[in-house]
């Protein structure tokens, strides 16, 4: 197939090209890959300034999509590539290899810092989800900035830069600039721009933004960013997001309350389920919102089916066209499983490239997905367009890539529909308000450096 770029792809590989750091945030569905991969082209082949590549991506990615997508188009099909991935064995080989761009996934940073340090053999770093770098304490952030000072060009890309807020910026500024911008060390970037805010001692769980500190970050990273918001540029399918409420009875619900003020509830069985402090709390006031518990010897207690029938009703509106559950926890899988088979309702748990497949086929009624499996680079809009959220996760990063899923470039249909089935008086309505929260700061910093396209 012969590619051609949009105008705002042309501006943002423009940019790639001039900017030899630099982070480049657009939203999902919007052509990272081939933009990259044709600014790499040009780095290479008409300019001369590029020898060899490293891409570092998730491992699904990794393996499927860079790959896909230079054998695609017909002007990117002479890039020689060479995926780092699989067994040692075969990961030394690959990197043996003689190729163009190298593509390795995350979780095998360490080792391949380990392998060439000092001598690599590449001048260029994309990293395809620049938010998997925003732990500055993880083992693959360090094995990456000791091979950074080696780069002639770092790009990361991503969707979403600030899922979890300010605080993730350092380390992900920090891979592309080695700390130009917002400094060098972690204690530095807290101090100048946060306050201590909750705190047990000497140990501080929780740092507050100075008022000033979301524009001073925004001024500081704007030279080497660029941003792109889908529905700006692209012909987007309508969304509609809505909230199915359920209502716990009245003994479910005091079931719930004193759970949450006391940490500990049993069942006939006295099989007890207690929260030793407030993260293990949270946790298990998602699971009651959901209507199961795991007890402290590892066994699900059944609290109730509020969310059950909820879901079986979404399913029989839907009228067999295809619905997408996303699910949090194990217990949620198995009981919607049973229900779905009582129903005898066909359903499939999209975990291979198998499943996605027939997935996009139309062949699978009810898909079930984890959002943890469900990120960069995974295309699900050809199978349906209607997503549930059966259980909510705090994480922005992970709900929006889920969402993106279905709401992208190339939905067959006009209007996707995401539900969240939300139970209400619980932690599940804390979990909507902080996901709005969290998007709308990275909305801001999304905006504070949108790319202006055509004048």
């Amino acid at each position: 197939m012969k590619l051609k770029l949009h105008d705002y792809q042309e501006v943002t590989k423009d940019f790639i090209i001039k900017t030899p750091y630099a982070a480049v945030i657009l939203d999902m569905g919007m052509g990272k890959t081939a933009t990259t991969l044709s600014a790499i082209n040009e780095l290479m082949f008409d300019r001369y300034e590029v020898s060899k590549v490293l891409v570092i991506a998730p491992l699904r990615v990794a393996n499927t999509v860079w790959s896909d997508e230079i054998e695609q188009w017909t002007e990117l099909s002479h890039l020689r590539y060479s995926k780092i991935v699989g067994t040692p064995k075969q990961r030394q080989e690959a990197l043996q290899k003689d190729a163009d761009i190298y593509i390795v996934n995350r979780e095998n940073i360490p080792w391949l810092v380990e392998q060439c340090h000092p001598h690599f053999k590449w001048d260029m770093i994309v990293i395809d989800e620049l938010s998997s770098f925003k732990s500055w304490q993880s083992k693959r952030f360090k094995a990456f900035m000791a091979m950074r000072p080696y780069m002639k060009r770092v790009i990361g890309l991503t969707g979403t830069p600030s899922s979890n807020g300010l605080m993730d910026l350092f380390a992900e500024f920090k891979v592309i600039d080695g700390g130009v911008r917002l400094g060098r060390f972690i204690g530095e970037y807290r101090s100048r721009y946060f306050r201590e805010g909750r705190r047990n001692g000497n140990v501080v769980y929780e740092y507050i933004p100075m008022d000033y500190a979301e524009c001073q970050i925004f001024d500081k990273i704007d030279d080497i960013t660029i941003s792109m918001k889908a529905m700006d540029y692209l012909q987007m399918p309508t969304l509609i997001s809505t909230k199915k409420l359920v209502h716990l009875t009245n003994a479910e619900a005091k079931r719930y309350k004193e759970f949450k003020k006391g940490s500990v509830i049993s069942d006939s069985n006295e099989i007890e389920v207690t929260a030793a402090n407030a993260a293990s709390l949270s946790n298990k006031l998602v699971q009651m919102a959901n209507g199961a518990v795991y007890s402290d010897d590892h066994r699900i207690i059944k609290l109730h089916d509020q969310k059950l029938d909820a879901l079986e009703d979404i399913i029989e509106a839907a009228n067999g066209e295809p619905v997408l559950v996303a699910y949090w926890f194990k217990h949620d899988l198995l009981r919607i499983q049973e229900r779905l088979k009582k129903l005898r309702i066909q359903s499939t748990v999209l975990k291979s490239e198998t499943d996605i497949h027939e997935w996009n086929k139309g062949n699978i009624s009810v898909g079930l997905l984890h959002p943890a499996s469900a990120g960069h680079g995974l295309n699900l809009q050809k199978g349906g367009h209607h997503l549930v959220w059966f259980g909510l996760t705090w994480s922005l990063e992970l709900y929006q890539q889920t969402n993106a899923r279905l709401w992208r470039q190339g939905q067959q249909s006009n209007t996707v529909i995401i539900q969240h089935i939300v139970t209400e008086g619980t932690i599940d309505d804390d979990i909507l308000k902080a996901l709005t929260a969290k998007d709308a700061q990275q909305s801001r910093l999304i905006e504070a450096v949108k790319a202006q396209v055509g004048g």
